[in-house]
């Protein structure tokens, strides 16, 4: 199944790209300021390389899962829940 998630993962990557360009473009051709033109250009850069990262992070989340291991991120993520034998069902903190 992780390969069907990273697939999905590109998917939206690509999509997002893909927005971030025609918006660009839109943006570019609406104005004619050179600033407003570089601003355009380098706000496209900027969700491109968001949507990397967001790609990256989903293929190490799925790779992660598929080793029984849970990856979280921002401050006080948790990890599972233990339920097993002699598990008190706290969250563990990783």
């Amino acid at each position: 199944m992780q390969t069907g998630k990273d697939a999905a993962a590109a998917a939206k990557a690509g999509m997002e790209k893909t927005k971030a360009s025609v918006q660009e473009k839109a943006e570019r051709m609406t104005t004619r300021d050179p600033l407003k033109k570089e601003m355009a250009s380098e706000k496209k850069e900027d969700r491109v390389a968001a949507a990397e990262m967001d790609k990256q992070a989903a293929k190490a989340q799925h790779a992660a899962e598929k080793h029984g291991r849970t990856t979280t991120t921002g401050v006080g993520a948790t990890g599972t829940t233990g339920t097993g034998y002699g598990a008190t069902g706290t969250n563990t903190t990783f």
